[in-house]
């Protein structure tokens, strides 16, 4: 397995030029069979891992996060790319701290995001959540790790979709030290276009719009996309809508049509 300096140093290499996908597996059983598609690299998260551990999304400990993010990273060659959702912590020291943690599980990314999780105030204000950016640019350059950092504004999934101010956000989280910037749930092409223009030359990750091709957000300019907990919640409907017909009806006709055990056992011959 490559070391995670080299890792560091691959994931750099993706956000240079082009357009890559970097799926977000929820354990390591899926990081593995996901990686052996040949994606480039993976991402946690942070919805798909709480799920689980039977729990909501964000309610999860920084230990349990940490732990998670040195399985993910260990149980493949690619790079992975962490879900550190808020840092896990509101005052920049604190998240420094925690990020400074982070760094040393193995990941060769990871993200800060600014929402708060309170409905009536979504967002960080403006200068704290700057400063929590550039908190952990700082923590990530003393660690010495060369861990790429993504900085996210949370408005559009957050109750607060104003193109604006996310870009007004992003542009400052680059200036505080981001190296990739994000913002789920933009989309329509020209507003990702006008991020992808206002934080020029950092790379800009986008979340995956169904309908929407990997072509089409290239041609815009995207540099990474991901797709959050989109294939959690496949493998969920899945499973749910097979139980459920047992329950309704009596039958397993959904499981009858899954994958062999053979089929998904061949997945892991190498492990």
């Amino acid at each position: 397995m490559p070391d995670t300096a080299e890792r560091c140093r691959a994931f750099r290499r993706l956000h240079e030029s082009g357009c890559f996908v970097m799926p977000n597996p929820w354990d390591p059983g899926s990081a593995r069979a996901i990686a052996r598609l040949g994606f480039p690299a993976l991402a946690t998260t942070s919805a798909g891992f709480a799920w689980t551990r039977g729990r909501r999304d964000n309610h999860v400990t920084l230990d349990e996060a940490l732990e998670h993010m040195r399985e993910i990273a260990g149980s493949v060659e690619v790079p992975v790319n962490a879900d550190f959702e808020g840092g896990f912590a509101v005052e920049p020291a604190e998240v420094a701290a925690n990020v400074r943690r982070a760094a040393g599980t193995g990941v060769a990314g990871l993200s800060i995001e600014d929402s708060t999780g309170d409905p009536a105030h979504p967002l960080f204000e403006f200068a704290l959540a700057v400063e929590r950016v550039g908190a952990a640019r700082r923590a990530i350059d003393d660690s010495g790790a060369a861990v790429l950092l993504t900085g996210r504004s949370e408005g559009f999934i957050s109750g607060r979709p104003d193109l604006g101010e996310t870009i007004r956000r992003l542009v400052a989280y680059a200036a505080a030290g981001a190296d990739c910037l994000y913002a789920p749930g933009v989309r329509d092409l020209n507003g990702i276009a006008a991020i992808v223009s206002a934080v020029a030359p950092k790379p800009v990750n986008v979340l995956c719009v169904p309908g929407r091709s990997v072509r089409e957000l290239a041609e815009v300019g995207v540099r990474r996309i991901s797709v959050g907990s989109g294939l959690a919640r496949v493998a969920w409907a899945a499973a749910l809508a097979a139980a459920q017909e047992v329950a309704r009806d009596g039958t397993f006709t959904a499981i009858g049509a899954a994958g062999t055990h053979a089929d998904i056992d061949r997945l892991f011959d190498a492990v």
